[in-house]
């Protein structure tokens, strides 16, 4: 059960007195000396790395400075994103040197596009392909938790079977032809079947998924990360088949149904490289921080950290991350064209205001540490917290973007960047970062 927050009065004065105390100031993300900061998490299983908004530079590069020394010096043998299991094989495939998948569709055409197609993440997969070649048999796998890839990951059951069982393969394609009118438009199969009493395809990828458990031995002896690839896909076909059904039950129960699927695939990769795995975890604020002590949770969501949190105990470290002020790769609204916009100042009744009082430009805020009580209770109370994902409304932005949080239980820790600026992308008309090629991340 989460800590109750802490009922002992504290004037802000004296909260920023406290965090100008605690801060550790931080060298530039680009100096080697930076990664070293987070050592102190080596010994962890699970480190879950998030960011305030999904078009942020700085966050993006903070986050892969810290998981190239977790790798290097700690041994971590997986990152693990919040993008679709398909898209991220694209880019497992490149920095593995592994075959080519036989692509239906090109990888991270769904909005947001600049979420993972950006220099950013291209610099951070040019630097994994070339540490892999060096790395043996401890090559880090790039690995993607997120629920959204129907249609790409229904396909890629069925070119795995045509590969090892042609048979199986049309059995699958008969189950899967119930969902095949909807590919290109998932929500309104959710919205037809909820809302219009159509029947649902759930029995049909249930059974589709047991067949292919059912020949787990005679497959993992044929092809063991092929077989892994595909149980994958068919356990993200079931949870999307369900999450676009519980889209129209409410955001809770979608969230809640996306939030296990995440942490799920999440334990199904720890299971498959190894008693000795460890994983770097790269998702947004919102699933990365316990949601047990925040409105969320409040509310009756759960999420990825909390889950963790639950699972691994200490084994689990949840560090946040945010900013005052800067520019954003945000939209106005789902499927609209990306803008590089403003992020306005932090609220004054917020823990952003707080911590830009502080004087740090770079800082790290660790409160997990055991020498750290004040902190730990400065922290432990309830203020608003920020999050843009890849919807930013500056006009709406107390309603939008702003939810209650007590900080100390909701991270371990917390990275600081006071300004900041928004992702490049990568597309048509972007130059390809250098030594990844303009195919990124599909050829060579």
């Amino acid at each position: 059960m989460a800590a109750q927050a802490s009922t002992v009065p504290i004037d802000e004065g004296t909260l920023v007195e406290q965090l100008k105390r605690d801060a550790e100031p931080l060298p530039a993300l680009d100096d080697p000396a930076f990664g070293a900061f987070f050592d102190r998490y080596g010994d962890a299983r699970l480190m879950l790395i998030g960011e305030a908004s999904h078009g942020t530079s700085e966050f993006y590069r903070a986050r892969a400075a810290i998981t190239r020394r977790l790798i290097e010096q700690h041994g971590f043998t997986i990152v693990a994103v919040e993008a679709d299991w398909p898209d991220a094989a694209a880019i497992d495939c490149h920095v593995r040197q592994r075959p080519a998948q036989d692509w239906h569709r090109q990888a991270f055409e769904r909005f947001p596009t600049w979420m993972w197609r950006n220099r950013e993440v291209a610099d951070f997969v040019h630097w994994l392909r070339e540490h892999n070649q060096q790395a043996g048999a401890s090559q880090v796998e790039f690995r993607g938790l997120d629920v959204y890839s129907m249609a790409a990951s229904l396909g890629e059951v069925l070119r795995y079977l045509q590969g090892v069982d042609p048979a199986a393969a049309s059995r699958a394609q008969q189950r899967y032809a119930c969902l095949s009118p909807w590919q290109d438009d998932p929500a309104s199969y959710g919205h037809q079947v909820s809302v219009f009493g159509e029947p649902s395809c759930e029995d049909a990828v249930i059974e589709q998924l047991r067949e292919l458990l059912d020949k787990r031995l005679a497959y993992l002896q044929a092809d063991g990360e092929g077989f892994f690839n595909a149980e994958q896909n068919a356990r993200v076909v079931l949870a999307a088949e369900q999450y676009y059904r519980a889209m129209y039950r409410g955001s809770t129960a979608s969230w809640n149904l996306r939030d296990r699927h995440m942490f799920d695939t999440l334990r199904a990769l720890l299971a498959h490289r190894g008693a000795e795995a460890k994983a770097v975890v790269w998702a947004h604020n919102s699933h990365i921080g316990n949601a047990a002590v925040t409105e969320m949770g409040w509310g009756g969501q759960f999420n990825l950290g909390e889950l963790c949190r639950t699972a691994y105990g200490r084994d689990a470290v949840l560090i946040g991350q945010s900013t005052d002020r800067g520019e954003v790769a945000a939209a106005d609204n789902w499927d609209e064209p990306m803008q590089v916009k403003s992020v306005q100042p932090s609220r004054a009744d917020s823990w952003e205001q707080l911590f830009l009082q502080a004087g740090h430009p770079a800082a790290l805020y660790d409160w997990r540490d055991p020498t750290r009580v004040a902190l730990r209770e400065a922290l432990n109370r309830s203020r608003l917290e920020r999050a843009i994902g890849v919807i930013y409304r500056p006009r709406t932005e107390r309603v939008s973007h702003y939810f209650r949080a007590l900080l100390a239980e909701q991270f371990d820790a917390w990275l600081w960047l006071e300004s900041t600026t928004a992702v490049t992308p990568l597309g048509p008309r972007a130059a390809p970062a250098p030594g990844v090629p303009e195919t990124y991340p599909f050829g060579e």
